[in-house]
């Protein structure tokens, strides 16, 4: 029997989607680990995931049911993959979760709100060592103590540490310039090392006391200090001895006002899973040198019908993904396959990490006071979610939307006569503000009028939207379809503002067709409820004065203003901090202090003659001339 002639597929055939392309992938793959992707029609990235042996956990997905809906439908939505062979499972294990981060696939496990932690930093760069709260990668020379839950955490123990060891935390800069001694010292929050009114040995003694605190050896450190004032009370140096005793009464404050100070416990870091009606919150505690240095909640996007423990090992591995992890790692909930987990955190830390579900003692104590937290703060937040979604639906009848926004930007400017402009830019959404997503954009344009409102948010609306429009392009997909396209624009200001954000739209092939926009004027007093409000091609309105959505949108604008003058006053702060002999070269610091000593202050080296300047120590002539000449622009 003839065999049947091969027909060949039509070149308009549609291409294979769902297990046929999984199949065909099958055939190339080897039985080694790796990560590997699942895209569907329009490169969206559906899946990331890891494997023992690609071949084998490629294979599952191959096979006709036994899938739970979830995997049926992201098989079904498959039009492609692509594979990274790795040498060991635990390479593929970190790569998931960089990958995971990064891109944040629709069907993974993701950990969102990903801010970074605080640290306190004791800099050792100096002769006196300055006190701050640091953020970043561990670069700066000096000793590092977190991470710390939020900043508040940190807030309140360096105010402790300032009432108990004096530290600075003045910049080298302003260190530097100081002729006498500033108001901290005057509150005793500072020893004045910048003046000589402690000597260097001194001070470094006091560095290394706060040292010791924040390592875990409070107990011995007060003991110690006890000693000393009983010694300084015995030699009648009462002065000394009452600096002493404030100093053991603000570390007893500081120990006493944490919620949770564990015996027996250094290091660890607790997380407790609770998990109702589909969504779950994480509760992190992080204890350091037997020390509770904070709380944070966390709610991980997942599928209604995810395991606990596959939520904590996702969980987990973005969490430490770009943090170092302590040697003990409490949960509630072992996650699923914790042993590898812990393999790769050791692989990162170089040391050994543990990762246990604690049955019995202080540590079950802890995971339980730490899951009732996790149970109250979901509790909380589904509610808070519940009222958001109405206010949502009704600002989507109120504004004639074809559906509550999912993403709402709010545009504000900061300045004052002008200068150091910034424009800000804030996000909102179904689960509250989204702080990540915020932006602030320093204005750029010299040719605006200082002062000119209309001019600066029409340079913010055409920087942002032209950079939407270039990731359209890049992503080959209509701007309207990216995930940070807003579905609603608000702007605070009036029908002025809004010709402006027209203006700009006009400029990049933009127009109120693509984007929804309102802008608000304020009433005569903020937050009266007599907001108009103007749309374009409408008549201005406004909202009854006791209307729910009309509070929530005084909130969004008030958020906006809140973070672009934040913004604007860090830009600030930051030229304050700044001095004209900065800008001189051959001045640092040493002749800085030098002439600052000598004169007073920037403005009167400006008015100074020039014999005046070179007579100063450090100062030759040729220096001398180029300072002179900086205040005389010759």
């Amino acid at each position: 029997m003839d065999s049947p002639e091969h027909t060949p597929e039509p070149p308009d055939a549609p291409p294979q989607i769902g297990i046929e392309v999984i199949k065909d992938h099958l055939k190339r793959l080897p039985a080694k680990p790796g990560v590997y992707r699942m895209f569907g029609r329009d490169q969206e990235l559906l899946y990331v995931g890891k494997a023992k042996s690609l071949k084998a956990r490629v294979a599952n997905y191959a096979q006709m049911g036994g899938h739970t809906q979830r995997i049926a439908l992201m098989i079904s939505l498959t039009a492609s993959m692509e594979f990274v062979v790795t040498e060991t499972e635990t390479e593929a294990l970190l790569l998931e979760a960089n990958l995971i981060k990064r891109l944040k696939p629709r069907f993974n496990i993701l950990l969102r709100d990903d801010k970074s932690f605080p640290y306190i930093l004791i800099k050792r760069t100096h002769e006196a060592p300055q006190i701050v709260k640091y953020r970043g990668a561990k670069k700066k020379e000096g000793d590092y103590f977190g991470p710390f839950a939020n900043a508040s955490a940190v807030n309140q123990t360096l105010d402790t540490l300032q009432k108990a060891f004096l530290l600075r935390t003045c910049e080298d800069s302003v260190y530097a310039a100081r002729s006498r001694p500033c108001v901290l010292h005057q509150i005793k929050r500072c020893a004045a090392p910048c003046v000589g009114l402690i000597s260097p040995e001194n001070y470094t003694a006091l560095a290394d006391q706060a040292a010791d605190f924040l390592r875990g050896k409070a107990v011995d450190l007060q003991t110690r200090l006890a000693a000393e004032m009983d010694a300084a009370s015995d030699a009648m140096d009462f002065e000394t001895a009452a600096t002493l005793r404030d100093r053991i009464r603000a570390l007893s404050v500081v120990r006493a006002s944490q919620s949770i100070n564990p015996d027996g416990l250094e290091e660890a870091d607790v997380f407790a899973l609770a998990l109702e009606g589909g969504q779950s919150c994480v509760q992190v505690y992080f204890i350091r040198g037997g020390q509770n240095w904070g709380t944070r909640a966390y709610y991980p996007r997942h599928e209604k019908d995810a395991a606990p423990a596959a939520i904590l090992s996702a969980f987990l591995v973005q969490f430490y993904d770009t943090r170092p992890p302590p040697r003990l790692v409490l949960t509630n909930h072992m996650p699923d396959q914790a042993t590898l987990i812990a393999d790769a955190l050791e692989l990162r830390a170089s040391h050994k990490v543990e990762i246990r579900a604690a049955q019995r003692g202080t540590k079950r104590d802890l995971l339980i006071h730490a899951e009732r937290n996790a149970k109250e703060a979901l509790t909380r937040k589904q509610a808070e979610t519940a009222s958001q979604q109405k206010l949502l639906a009704d600002l989507a009848k109120e504004l004639d939307l074809p559906a509550p926004p999912k993403r709402i930007e709010i545009y504000d400017n900061s300045h004052i006569q002008g200068t150091n402009a910034v424009g800000g830019m804030v996000v909102a959404g179904p689960d509250g503000f989204m702080k990540s997503q915020y932006r602030k954009f320093n204005i750029k344009d010299e040719t605006l009028t200082p002062g000119d409102d209309y001019g600066m948010m029409r340079e913010v609306m055409r920087r942002r939207f032209s950079r939407l429009k270039k990731e359209a392009t890049s992503a080959g997909k209509p701007i309207a379809d990216l995930e940070t396209y807003p579905d609603l624009v608000l702007i605070d200001g009036g029908a002025g503002q809004l010709s402006a954000v027209l203006e700009a739209l006009a400029s990049i092939d933009l127009s109120d067709k693509d984007l929804t926009l309102v802008s608000i004027a304020k009433g005569p007093d903020r937050n009266a409820g007599r907001e108009t409000f103007f749309r374009p091609g409408k008549a201005p309105f406004r909202m009854p004065a006791n209307a729910p959505v009309l509070y929530y949108l005084q909130r969004l604008r008030d958020e906006a203003h809140r973070w672009a003058i934040g913004a604007h006053r860090a830009k600030r702060s930051q030229d304050i901090k700044k001095s004209p002999l900065d800008d001189i070269a051959g001045i640092g610091p040493a002749r800085k202090k030098a002439l600052l000593h000598r004169f007073g202050s920037a403005k009167a080296v400006g008015l100074a003659k020039l014999s005046d300047i070179a007579s100063v120590d450090g100062v030759n002539q040729a220096l001398a001339e180029r300072i002179y000449g900086h205040f005389h622009n010759s």
